[in-house]
Order: C-alpha cells, then sequence, then structure tokens
C-alpha cells in the first residue's frame, strides 16, 4: 500500500498520471470486452473513453493538461497505422484477387459516407458548421479533422463526430453483416475499415485476421479519397 501511495505521488506531479490513466483504463476496457465475450456493444475503445472522461469530469482536468500526458499515445497512432502492412502482406495473394471489386466499393462506399451525412444533416436542418464537420466523419481522425480546417470548420467537432461514427460502426457492423448473412470476410472487413476507420478495423481484427486486413487497406485508401472528394462534393451537395 506504502508503495502505492509513494506511486501516486509521483506520478499526479507529472504529466505520466494521465498517460497512465489512458494505458490503465483501455487495459480494464479490453478485459471487460474479453469477459463478455466481445460482444459489439462493450467496445474497449468506447469503455476506456468514458473512464478516462469520467475522471476527467470528477479531477476537473482540462483537456491541455491531460494531452500533455496522453500525448505519447496519440504518437504511436502512426506506427500502429504503418504496422497493418504486416497483414497486408501475409494476405496478398487474397487482395490481388479483389483489386477491382475494391476499388470499385471504395469509390462507391466514399462518395455514399460523404453525401449521406451531408444529406441526412440538412433534411434535419442542422447548422452548417455540423453538416461540414460530418462531411469527412469517415476518414481517420488525423486526416478527417485536417479536412475539417480545409473546409472552414472547427477541426475538434470534427473528431467528435469521427470517433462516433467509429464506435458506432464498430458495434453495428457485425451484427449488421450477420443479419445480412454476408459471409465473405474481405467484404465485411472492408466495409468496417471504409465506414468507421481505425475504430472498425480494430473490431475487425477481432472478428477475423483477413477481415482486419482488408479494413487497414480501406482505412488508408478511403482517408485519402475522401480528402479528395470532400471538397469538390461540398459545394454540389450544399446547393
Amino acid at each position: 500500500m506504502t508503495r502505492f501511495v509513494d506511486l501516486w505521488v509521483y506520478l499526479s506531479g507529472t504529466p505520466l498520471l494521465w498517460l497512465t490513466a489512458t494505458v490503465v483504463a483501455y487495459v480494464a476496457a479490453d478485459a471487460i470486452s474479453a469477459m463478455l465475450n466481445r460482444n459489439p456493444l462493450a467496445n474497449p475503445v468506447l469503455l476506456a473513453i468514458l473512464m478516462v472522461s469520467s475522471l476527467l469530469l470528477l479531477s476537473k482536468t482540462t483537456f491541455p493538461a491531460y494531452f500533455a500526458g496522453a500525448q505519447f499515445v496519440h504518437f504511436l497512432l502512426g506506427p500502429a497505422t504503418v504496422a497493418l502492412a504486416v497483414p497486408l502482406y501475409r494476405h496478398l495473394p487474397d487482395v490481388k484477387r479483389a483489386l477491382v471489386p475494391m476499388f470499385s466499393a471504395l469509390f462507391v462506399g466514399s462518395v455514399a459516407a460523404i453525401a449521406s451525412a451531408v444529406l441526412i444533416a440538412r433534411y434535419l436542418n442542422i447548422s452548417e458548421a455540423a453538416t461540414l464537420a460530418l462531411a469527412p466523419k469517415s476518414a481517420t481522425a488525423a486526416i478527417a479533422m485536417g479536412v475539417g480546417e480545409t473546409i472552414g470548420t472547427n477541426p475538434a467537432l470534427v473528431a467528435v463526430f469521427t470517433i462516433m461514427t467509429g464506435i458506432a460502426g464498430a458495434i453495428i457492423v457485425t451484427p449488421l453483416m450477420n443479419f445480412l448473412r454476408l459471409k465473405n470476410y474481405a467484404a465485411r472487413g472492408f466495409a468496417a475499415g471504409l465506414v468507421s476507420h481505425g475504430i472498425g478495423t480494430a473490431r475487425a481484427f477481432q472478428v477475423n485476421s483477413l477481415a482486419g486486413t482488408f479494413a487497414g487497406i480501406a482505412l488508408g485508401l478511403n482517408g485519402l479519397l475522401t480528402a479528395i472528394l470532400v471538397p469538390l462534393l461540398l459545394p454540389l451537395l450544399l446547393k
């Protein structure tokens, strides 16, 4: 107990406190998800966000203070994305066979993700700032925030919508694909990665390695295509 108190006193005076809290929250969330047999509703990212957010609210900690310690996790997003090349290499023959349908699905899915979000937002009379922030929601967060700056909306709002999209996709994708009786794991994974980026890709890897591989491909390609399409489609969609 004395060692724990000493450790707490040390961490509480350094930015390492929030890095530690973030890692512990995710480990705990992942354990809960495993205990529940990876139920889609027990998404580790969602659970970890709820834990850390509750802790920040209770301690009245500002985001800059939190991010000063947790930014190392943010830095690791780059290496984690690059590491997706490993399963891609392992399933390279499957990827080569699916190139034509994959690129067709990429274009149709990317356009549908952008257009549906903007048109539904306009139908519901959502504010222009929120409508613009929804447009790049299916790209990975770093790209989506950059697109948000380009089209003149709040990057923080874009980040919120992007994370919400990822969590919602990770929760819905498996029950939806089972309901549709879609058994092709390449198609299932590609859809998950295209619509719900990194969080959906993580979920796809939990289900099947091939699904995770195609989700990772969709994650990267849709990020690039979204950055190109959003500025081109918005003037047409907002008319």
